[in-house]
């Protein structure tokens, strides 16, 4: 795996380079809707430890008020085999949203996480408090490192995978994980970024 100084150098790098583009998409979701800017959420690193994670806002600001079911996260044992995260032509989506999220650029301020020491650039995605409780014992290695902006399960199929499959990927990447490793996913994520495959 990159190293701690390298992933902080490479994020410091990538966030100076991008932040013209960065103020221009902050200044367009504050004229698409109204609210924040910036999206922070509680999300479950390395060891289990929470951490505030930061992402541009795609949704509407009043989208959990709007739409409570889709907040419940509460699954049955059938449910939880074949849940999905992402779903199509979700109604809590902005239009600024909708071409962030198809073209991965919701996840700029991930950078701000990378130089926190909270992210990787390459590793699991951090996962919400809420869906921890579903976890079997195995799998819970998926907490062994620390998550990432994008990895395995991002360059597999992204939106389209199950949360179950997913988790796969995950506990793949951490049994695999070299710097080797940390470089293909790397050039791999700017291939599925630039199709969109599985992104919405």
């Amino acid at each position: 795996m990159l190293s701690s100084f390298v992933n902080r150098s490479i994020g410091l790098f990538f966030l100076i380079l991008y932040s013209p583009l960065i103020l221009i998409i902050a200044i367009w979701i504050k004229i698409d809707s109204p609210g924040c800017v910036i999206f922070s959420q509680t999300r479950i690193g390395k060891n289990r430890k929470s951490f505030t994670f930061y992402k541009f806002r795609t949704m509407w600001q009043d989208a959990r008020e709007k739409y409570p079911e889709l907040y419940k996260y509460e699954y049955s044992e059938t449910e939880i085999k074949k849940v999905k995260f992402k779903i199509s032509n979700d109604p809590r989506i902005t239009r600024a949203g909708s071409f962030l999220r198809m073209t991965s650029l919701d996840e700029l301020p991930n950078l701000i996480n990378v130089l926190k020491g909270d992210m990787n650039l390459i590793g699991p995605r951090p996962e919400i408090p809420e869906m921890t409780k579903y976890y079997k014992q195995h799998q819970m290695k998926r907490f062994t490192v620390k998550p990432g902006i994008t990895g395995l399960a991002q360059v597999s199929g992204r939106g389209l995978l199950s949360v179950q499959k997913m988790i796969q990927y995950d506990l793949l990447y951490v049994k695999k994980k070299t710097i080797c490793l940390d470089f293909y996913l790397f050039w791999r994520t700017m291939f599925v970024v630039i199709k969109a495959w599985g992104a919405f």
